[in-house]
């Protein structure tokens, strides 16, 4: 008897582990690409906090991304130059361990089309818009819907190029 009562709470437990780790994997990427066009400083805050505190895999390319949009809204060089440097390690990791990620493609695109020179941050710029190009039928549609907004703004990606 007292092995049925253990092993039954064993597969809750179990049950509600595994329900613990599927909810904590969902990125609300609508939510992460409007903090990313919003130009917010805060939004891009929020939006790190909830990256950060997910599991999932590719999460460093999306933190890395973040982190360099935030680098972007901060006034001072120093502080500037430092989360910039984080991020771009954390997305060119993510980009190396999953070259195939459209995804990360496109944010590297963003990134490079708008960092400054100083950074030295341009070597893939036509080579993701190409991958871009190739493969934005395949990508979701709240991911397609991102990148229909950037061409919009953007001088090097138009719609007429998807």
């Amino acid at each position: 008897m007292k092995l049925k009562i253990i092993f039954a709470l064993f597969c809750i437990l179990m049950v509600l582990v595994v329900q613990g780790e599927f909810l904590q994997e969902k990125l609300d990427k609508a939510a992460y690409y409007a903090a990313m066009d919003s130009g917010n400083l805060d939004a891009v805050n929020k939006e790190i906090s909830v990256v950060t505190s997910l599991s999932f895999s590719g999460k460093d390319g999306y933190e890395g991304a973040l982190l360099m949009r935030k680098a972007g809204l901060l006034a001072h060089p120093p502080e500037k130059l430092h989360f910039f440097k984080i991020g771009r390690i954390k997305l060119e990791a993510a980009l190396l361990n999953d070259k195939d990620n459209a995804e990360f493609h496109f944010l590297r695109f963003a990134i490079q089309e708008h960092a400054p020179n100083i950074v030295k941050y341009h070597n893939d710029l036509y080579t993701d818009k190409e991958f871009i190009k190739k493969t934005y039928k395949d990508l979701p549609p709240v991911v397609q819907h991102a990148i229909m907004d950037y061409t919009r703004k953007s001088k090097l990606l138009t719609a007429q190029d998807l």
